[in-house]
């Protein structure tokens, strides 16, 4: 298993666009992302702070549905 990544909210933002996560609003420094797919819709909410924190980077991927590795690949 491959350790988690450090990242901004910014890298982790453009890292779900490519995954195919789109921009729903943001208020203040937090995005709402959604994807639907035909099994299910992804929704998450991510801070643009300098560095997430592990947890909060964790349960942002919990939500998308994507691993540490795939995390990685769009990085």
């Amino acid at each position: 298993m491959s350790k988690l990544p450090v990242v901004s909210g910014k890298e982790l933002l453009n890292a779900l666009e490519k995954a195919g996560f789109i921009v729903v609003r943001q208020k203040g420094s937090h995005v709402s992302l959604q994807k639907i797919t035909d099994e299910e819709t992804y929704r998450t909410v991510i801070p643009l702070h300098i560095r997430l924190a592990k947890g909060t980077l964790l349960d942002i991927l919990h939500q998308t549905g994507l691993s540490k590795e795939e995390l990685i690949d769009l990085l």
